[in-house]
């Protein structure tokens, strides 16, 4: 774990579930939840894509112990948090294959726009001003400034 009052990152790896616990005592308002998904065929390794809730259980994330949506669901349920699933283009489909430099850019881009969305100044609770954008979409609303629900 590592992060600042704002920000948190676990990494959850195949198990993101056994960081319920902690998750919870960081008393998030939004959860990103980044992954690795086959975002269908041309995407390029490192695409970053904004992925619906309904959507997460029809990609492939089958690598985790628990189904993703029935851990999103639970984060909601015990948090009140809002959830976000972005996924990450691979470019191998080797299960824990290590990253390659195309996706290790897209990881680097995700983690900028997240920092630089933590840093941004809060209205009425939410981030602000451009900095609070989402990384796939700069002209569009920050995701975590939606409904509660997904």
């Amino acid at each position: 774990r590592t992060g600042t009052s704002r920000l948190a990152a676990f990494a959850g790896g195949a198990a993101p579930e056994n960081f319920t616990g902690e998750i919870s005592r960081f008393e998030p308002d939004c959860v990103v939840l980044v992954d690795a998904a086959h975002l269908g065929p041309g995407r390029a390794p490192g695409e970053l894509e904004l992925i619906a809730p309904e959507q997460v259980g029809g990609l492939a994330f089958s690598t985790h112990m628990l189904p993703v949506p029935i851990f999103l669901d639970y984060l909601r349920a015990t948090t009140g948090c809002r959830t976000v699933v972005v996924g990450i283009q691979v470019a191998q489909k080797d299960v824990l294959a290590p990253l390659t430099p195309a996706v290790a850019r897209g990881v680097r881009r995700l983690v900028t726009a997240l920092q630089r969305a933590a840093s941004a100044p809060l209205v009425a609770g939410r981030p602000a001003g451009p900095a609070a954008r989402p990384m796939m979409d700069p002209a569009g609303p920050h995701p975590c400034s939606t409904s509660r629900n997904g």
